[in-house]
C-alpha cells in the first residue's frame, strides 16, 4: 500500500485548489484511503508534475524593472 503524501501542511490554495503541502485536490485527499495502489500511483505522478508547475506558497511575483542607460 502506497503511503499518503501528506506532510501536515494542510491549507488549500484558493487559486489552484491544491493543498499547499501535498499538492493534492480535496477530492484526492478525501478518497485516498479508498483508492487502489494504481490510483494512488497516478496521483503521486500528478503531484510531481504539479510541484514543478506551481510556485511555492511564499513565492513573490517577479518584478522586472527597466533600467535606462
Amino acid at each position: 500500500m502506497l503511503p499518503s503524501p501528506c506532510c501536515h501542511i494542510c491549507k488549500m490554495d484558493p487559486v489552484n485548489q491544491l493543498c499547499r503541502g501535498c499538492f493534492r485536490t480535496i477530492e484526492e485527499i478525501a478518497s485516498w484511503s479508498q483508492l487502489s495502489d494504481a490510483a494512488r500511483a497516478a496521483i503521486l505522478t500528478n503531484i510531481d508534475a504539479r510541484r514543478h508547475e506551481c510556485p511555492p506558497p511564499d513565492a513573490k511575483p517577479e518584478i522586472r524593472t527597466r533600467q535606462d542607460g
